[in-house]
């Protein structure tokens, strides 16, 4: 086995490699870029290198110095986990000519696989199901046309390397076709050096499911179960489970066996995922295979019992599979979910800034997981994926691990930065999810604009907990009342009947159970028997309350107070709808207006990229392009003016 292993990546799953190394005996060396000198992984590696500015080209795509790290550090062995060179079948090469051992596939492998033509040309040889579409990549913006016109739309436009959503676009319209392809090759270009891209038909209505499977070099290949993906936002997964709810055990083993086909086929070894497109009817077909760790992994390995990085690292030392097919029992239902530095209210666009405070759930052993990359005062910088952590539930049952999850998120704490917290909260709380009616377009479709947390339609929670609180801070055992949410007066009377609180509007009447103390960011009690967690950020002289994805911004006053407010005049705000501004700090990558240009709602006014991610900014109404500010190429700041419209 292995003494010492070197981890080519940052973040998460640096830190859970790391973790798994440790435990078994193994010393790792972590790198570092000029932006994660102070990173958690590089505290957690036994020893830890710098390798480079800060933008990924510099750093932790360096593959020449993470080598030398390598030959510095006498390790024997390099983890790349996911991400930056975790596919990159020119450095697992490179890894193996400077005498170390890759632990993944093969190159040979990992470069077939990792071109989704010849991937799909090999599907195809091995007899699994793929979808129609083209097998040569595009030449010219013409043949795209004739050949969609052809194949019929919709159709998805996708890069043939790489993977992650990047280099994808769905075109129902031939109208959109010329701006989908030049979106997906710019895209494709800028994460992985490869600008070709080919069609393929695109399914309703589908859902994302991947098998995840484990091979040794003797040949044994096994499968480890699926996982259900479909949960995405542009083209990014957001919510993952395991077992699907929508896969029966016949699907499960049709999908297994053809997984297995095509790792045999490919002669593969380590840790893969094969990835799958369902439609309603079950039909399956094959997307790509990604030959690596994947994200998601920990759901497989919770309800298995089997740690993904071990076995990666003991077929990587020449080990052979500790297990056969028949030993993979599946138990109990797991969900992950993926959390973000984003603005859920600003069309989910990435968020950077220090972490002021961090306050995650507590892991419960077999229950609660968390695989966090952060800790409270980092930097949520413009150069890396916005993912801060991962918040993995273990249940008996899937409407139990709804319930365990739900809690987890209601008591996940961060300020500083914006997350998508609220936005998993309100999801995994939402009747469609509970029910497990989705598909990979949902988000997309449901919250296309964004999101933003909502007051309930019965806000009795928020006022009952934003009174006990007033009372609380000023000493008060009773107490009239008016709580105000937004544009509606709450009129309360409160009474303390020891550590509860006797709440009454109107008819109604609200107990609350709580020990909570002014300063604290929870509010944590019963309301009439129901436990529940409210996350709480006092404004002034206002709450602002958060719990299960709902919001309210509450204010406390008196009844005599209340009658004047309600006299005083609202506050106008200027009209800025003109005024196109940086949603967040990135580099300017095209400015397709000019001038001039007379454009409508909607139209593209500047594509910006940070957080390794290409966002458009369309204009919001219709008129003439009075002044452009910015040029390609240019680093701007959040709320920067880009362009100003008549």
């Amino acid at each position: 086995m292995f003494k010492k292993i070197l981890i080519a990546n940052r973040g998460e799953i640096a830190c859970r490699i790391i973790r798994t190394l440790r435990r078994m005996g193994i010393k790792t060396v972590g790198v570092y870029s000029e932006a994660d000198e102070d990173a958690l992984h590089v505290a957690m590696a036994d020893e830890a290198y710098f390798i480079g500015p800060s933008p990924v080209r510099e750093s932790y795509l360096n593959s020449q110095a993470i080598l030398s790290v390598a030959k510095k550090s006498g390790v024997e062995a390099i983890h790349p986990g996911y991400g930056f060179l975790s596919e990159n079948a020119l450095f697992a090469e490179a890894v193996e000519k400077a005498g170390l051992i890759f632990i993944g596939p093969s190159f040979d492998v990992m470069r077939a696989m990792g071109d989704k033509l010849e991937a799909k040309r090999l599907a195809l040889l091995a007899g699994v199901s793929c979808l129609p579409g083209t097998e040569e990549p595009l030449k010219t913006l013409h043949e795209a046309e004739k050949i969609a016109h052809e194949m019929g739309f919709p159709l998805m436009v996708k890069a043939a390397a790489g993977g992650g959503g990047k280099g994808m676009r769905i075109v129902r319209d031939s109208a959109f076709l010329a701006e989908a392809i030049k979106g997906a090759m710019h895209e494709a270009n800028s994460n992985f050096g490869d600008e070709r891209i080919f069609l393929e038909k695109y399914i309703d209505s589908a859902r994302h499911i991947e098998i995840q499977i484990l091979g040794d070099h003797e040949g044994n290949i096994i499968h480890l179960g699926e996982r259900e993906c479909s949960l995405q936002r542009r083209h990014q997964k957001v919510i993952e489970e395991a077992p699907s709810s929508f896969v029966t055990p016949a699907l499960r083993k049709e999908m297994g066996d053809e997984a297995i086909r095509l790792a045999k086929t490919v002669k593969y070894t380590s840790a893969g995922t094969v990835e799958f497109v369902v439609d309603p009817e079950g039909c399956f077909y094959f997307l790509e295979m990604n030959t690596r760790l994947q994200v998601e992994h920990p759901t497989t390995e919770m309800i298995t019992g089997i740690d993904l990085v071990e076995e990666m690292v003991r077929i990587a030392a020449g080990e052979p599979l500790r297990f056969q097919q028949s030993d993979v029992k599946f138990m109990g239902h797991v969900i992950e979910t993926r959390l973000y530095a984003e603005d859920s209210s600003r069309g989910f666009l990435p968020s950077t800034g220090r972490i002021r405070t961090y306050v995650p759930p507590l892991e419960k052993k077999g229950e609660v997981r968390l695989e966090s990359g952060v800790r409270e005062g980092d930097v949520m910088t413009p150069y890396y994926d916005p993912m801060i952590a991962k918040l993995i539930v273990y249940q008996p049952s899937r409407e139990l691990a709804c319930v365990t999850l739900l809690e987890a998120l209601n008591h996940y704490y961060i300020r500083g930065i914006a997350t998508n917290i609220y936005f998993l909260a309100s999801l995994v709380n939402a009747s469609f999810f509970r029910k497990g009616q989705f598909n990979t377009t949902t988000l997309d479709e449901l919250y296309g604009e964004g999101f933003t947390p909502e007051i309930p339609k019965n806000p009795q929670i928020a006022s009952g907990a934003a009174a006990v609180m007033y009372c609380r801070r000023n000493t008060l055992d009773q107490a009239t009342l008016v709580v105000l949410i937004e544009d509606k007066a709450h009129a309360l009377h409160i009474l303390r009947e020891g550590e509860r609180w006797k709440v009454n509007e109107g008819e109604e009447t609200l107990t609350i159970e709580t020990q909570w103390n002014p300063g604290e960011c929870f509010f944590i009690g019963t309301f009439n028997g129901q436990g529940l967690t409210l996350q709480l950020d006092f404004k002034g002289i206002r709450d602002h309350l958060f719990w299960n994805g709902y919001g309210a911004l509450t204010s406390v006053v008196t009844p005599r107070v209340a009658e004047l407010i309600a006299l005083m005049p609202a506050k106008q705000h200027p009209d800025i709808s003109r005024i196109i501004m940086a949603p967040m700090p990135g580099l300017v990558v095209e400015v397709p207006v000019k001038e001039g240009d007379s454009i409508k709602r909607g139209h593209p006014i500047v594509m910006m990229e940070a957080m390794k991610m290409e966002n458009i900014i369309r204009a919001g109404c219709d008129g003439i392009i009075e002044k452009v500010y910015v040029k390609k190429g240019e680093s701007v700041n959040l709320d920067q003016h880009l362009a100003k419209i008549r």
